[in-house]
């Protein structure tokens, strides 16, 4: 599936559950991201380069025994999203760049209905998968075209468009918009 194919895909995400995914059908994967051989185990395909995330718990297309890890390029492969928003943490707003959430999730064939962000610091907070597929939450891996290093947020940080969506301008959005992201627990 490429273009047009996969936006469709993913759009139908926005009106069906995780959960429900499961017992209908897996969705399949962005193109380019699971490699025939994963596809014949039903695995997403594996890392090449320094894992920088890992997703755990409910998952259909582990790539790491129960898990689903993930290098920067294989994030990079996902369709990548840009939006500028105003945040908290800068004085003037950003551009953040990366894959949706939901594609995140998708890729590993999460099947929750509530996910555990945790921080490189250990930062937990609890994020209801209806974020990702309600809002165009994105992983991002660049802010301003640049990647982000550790002492800046980076390298990945969970981050909503709260400038396109009010509600979203709120410490409840605030607080789950994780930087330093290392692992998501599906649940």
């Amino acid at each position: 599936m490429t273009g047009p194919a996969v936006l469709a895909g993913l759009a139908s995400l926005a009106f069906t559950s995780f959960a429900s995914l499961a017992l209908a059908q897996d969705p399949p994967a962005p193109a380019g991201w699971v490699s025939a051989s994963a596809a014949a185990s039903g695995r997403t395909a594996e890392p090449k380069g320094r894992i920088v995330l890992t997703l755990s718990g409910k998952l259909q297309r582990p790539n790491a025994q129960d898990r689903a890890v993930f290098d920067m390029a294989m994030l990079a492969a996902l369709p990548q999203h840009s939006f500028k928003t105003k945040t908290p943490w800068y004085a003037e707003p950003r551009k953040f760049t990366g894959p949706l959430l939901r594609d995140v999730l998708a890729a590993a064939g999460a099947d929750g209905k509530s996910l555990e962000a945790i921080a490189i610091n250990d930062y937990k907070v609890s994020i209801p998968v209806e974020d990702a597929l309600r809002h165009q939450v994105i992983v991002a891996r660049l802010m301003d075209d640049q990647t982000m290093p550790l002492r800046d947020k980076g390298p990945l940080f969970i981050i909503y468009p709260f400038d396109t969506e009010p509600e979203l301008r709120s410490s409840l959005f605030y607080s789950r918009s994780v930087w330093q992201l290392k692992a998501l627990v599906i649940r």
